[in-house]
């Protein structure tokens, strides 16, 4: 039975607030739990929207947290289609829906996630100009992209990049989404080789070897083309081409260019870098976990954002707990993956420009089969395994115990890594 002396309120629908809500339950919270939703669809994942649901290797109903019932069943107060548009913090309560519902909070939950960011040229309001956000976006692009294979049509992706640990890997895998359905999808980056925001510099010449896969095909990367060109008005409003930096026209419909933080949502003053959730997640009335947030990380000691799928799941649960008054340091490495065609890459770890003083490789760069791993004074900062698998454990073990390793050792594949850590 629940009991009505405490009310915690969760803004957001995703992974995150789902998980967030389920543990309040399993930690033996009593006290009424509202999960509030902009989105008419139960809380869900995202992930699958550019991966298995677009690509139709999963069925819809498989994208949900939970089934539908599971809510009532654990008296989780569900109000979907509903748009938080005020938080009053002196006097504890979340105003939402048209009607300026009030709901009183005890503790409050931001879960609100990434937002696409628009393009500010002209045209992006033309019909043809898409942003993959939400689950109906995923449910029009799958469309789009079967029409484009049959007319045998082009598709141009502004902003496609290779995962980071902001997890903005659309891009790419709508591209894939393209090629299963004999669409032309044509990637236009500002960058001559994938995304190396986070120490990937080095490692990135081997991810590039899955590009002639594509040119292979007959698909194209064209860096330096970048997507800020505008797209080009012609028949029934809808982009028919798109003008690139060198004044070349591609004909095109278009997808967005990535995400960012959801600043626009109230209740939280915009900072760099994502809303700052308190350090080591400190109980207090007010906590933001997920793509939102950016948290003071205890072992690398400095505030991190990390935009991945795990960060939802391990950063709901942990904010939860916290809302319940355990003071317990969220320190998980960071962590990403992607597929690329046969390209498959983990990266764990933080290693950003200028933290390291070399890049070991152990294995074969030129077969793809390797691990690249960032190195400062012989400690292993960060890890990145590509179509080598098994070993995301004793790489995260290896960064967590901050020793000095060999790096002669750490780059002879016959070395086990596990050994490595004292």
């Amino acid at each position: 039975m629940v009991d009505a002396d405490q009310t915690f309120v969760i803004v957001g629908g995703g992974l995150a607030g789902a998980k967030a809500a389920e543990t309040l339950r399993a930690e033996g919270f009593t006290g009424r739990v509202i999960l509030i939703c902009d989105e008419r669809d139960h809380p869900y994942e995202r992930p699958p929207l550019s991966k298995g649901y677009l690509l139709g290797k999963e069925e819809r109903d498989s994208v949900f947290v939970h089934e539908p019932a599971w809510y009532a069943q654990h008296d989780i107060e569900l109000h979907l289609g509903q748009t938080v548009v005020g938080i009053d913090r002196v006097a504890k309560t979340v105003h939402y829906g048209d009607d300026g519902t009030r709901a009183g909070y005890d503790k409050l939950l931001i879960a609100t996630g990434a937002e696409p960011r628009r393009l500010d040229v002209p045209g992006t309001g033309l019909a043809g100009v898409h942003h993959l956000r939400r689950l109906a976006h995923a449910e029009r692009l799958k469309g789009v992209l079967a029409s484009l294979g049959r007319d045998n049509g082009h598709l141009v992706i502004a902003g496609c990049r290779l995962d980071r640990p902001g997890g903005r890997g659309g891009g790419p895998r709508v591209r894939r989404g393209g090629d299963r359905r004999g669409a032309r999808a044509d990637p236009a980056a500002r960058r001559p080789r994938p995304r190396a925001g986070v120490g990937l510099r080095r490692a990135a010449r081997g991810a590039r070897r899955a590009l002639p896969l594509r040119r292979a095909a007959g698909r194209d990367r064209r860096p330096g083309r970048h997507g800020a060109g505008r797209p080009h008005r012609r028949r029934r409003g809808a982009p028919r081409a798109r003008r690139a930096r060198r004044h070349r026209r591609r004909p095109a419909h278009r997808a967005g260019p990535g995400g960012g933080p959801g600043d626009r949502r109230p209740g939280a003053r915009r900072r760099h870098r994502g809303r700052r959730g308190p350090a080591h997640l400190r109980p207090r009335h007010l906590r933001r976990c997920g793509d939102v947030a950016s948290f003071h990380h205890a072992l690398f000691d400095t505030r991190l954002r990390v935009e991945h799928w795990a960060n939802a799941l391990n950063g709901g649960p942990a904010a939860a707990r916290a809302m319940l008054g355990r003071s317990l340091a969220h320190d998980r490495v960071p962590y990403f993956f992607t597929d690329q065609y046969d390209l498959g890459m983990e990266y764990s770890g933080w290693a950003p420009p200028g933290s390291y003083d070399q890049v070991v490789i152990r294995g074969d760069a030129a077969k793809r089969e390797f691990i690249a791993f960032w190195v400062k004074d012989g400690r292993v900062l960060a890890g990145m395994n590509v179509n080598v698998w098994d070993v995301t454990e004793p790489i995260q073990r290896l960064i967590r115990s901050q020793a000095r390793v060999e790096t002669e050792a750490l780059a002879d594949p016959h070395v086990p890594l596990e050994s490595l850590v004292a």
